[in-house]
């Protein structure tokens, strides 16, 4: 019998590596190709964004690497004026859909990186796996919302903690 595939581990990641940024850069390219093809819409700015535009970006990174030091996914957020974190975007490689790879990212950032911050993402309305995955999580969905015509956005919150929480 096959032994089950090994999750990739979260870590840093660091855009000043070439090799990381170039990997970075054709996994958002490729996932937000898939996600315009779900939502109708291709007109994602990430989409026409070039490497250096990426980098320059005041963002931190996350990614989901293999044991052979493939990323699989990356998520990128920013820290709010109000102490929230504001996750710019969350991308898996199409070779690693369906694997969980958005879910470990998403879990690490609420319970390792910002367990008592709100956490707030907003997604294609009509990108069903998305709107699945943040409700999942315990996100509360806001009211959609449209930047440009021809696109309708979903907000999503995950309020910070009021408390500790009973367990049950």
């Amino acid at each position: 019998m096959p032994s089950p595939p090994v999750r990739p581990l979260v870590r840093p990641l660091d855009l000043a590596d070439e090799a990381t940024a170039a990997a970075v850069h054709r996994i958002g390219r490729a996932s937000y190709a898939v996600e315009a093809a779900l939502i109708g819409f291709d007109g994602i700015p990430a989409l026409r964004e070039d490497l250096q535009e990426m980098r320059d970006r005041p963002l931190r990174w996350l990614g989901a690497v293999s044991g052979g030091g493939e990323i699989a996914g990356f998520l990128a957020w920013a820290e709010e004026d109000g102490g929230g974190i504001g996750v710019d975007r969350l991308c898996v490689d199409p070779a690693w859909f369906r694997r969980g790879v958005a879910s470990l990212l998403m879990r690490h950032l609420l319970a390792e990186s910002f367990p008592e911050r709100a956490v707030e993402v907003s997604t294609g309305a009509a990108n069903a796996p998305a709107v699945a995955l943040y409700e999942g999580l315990g996100f509360v969905r806001g009211e959609d919302f449209s930047p440009v015509p021809g696109l309708r956005m979903a907000h999503f919150t995950r309020p910070a903690p009021t408390g500790r929480e009973e367990a049950s």
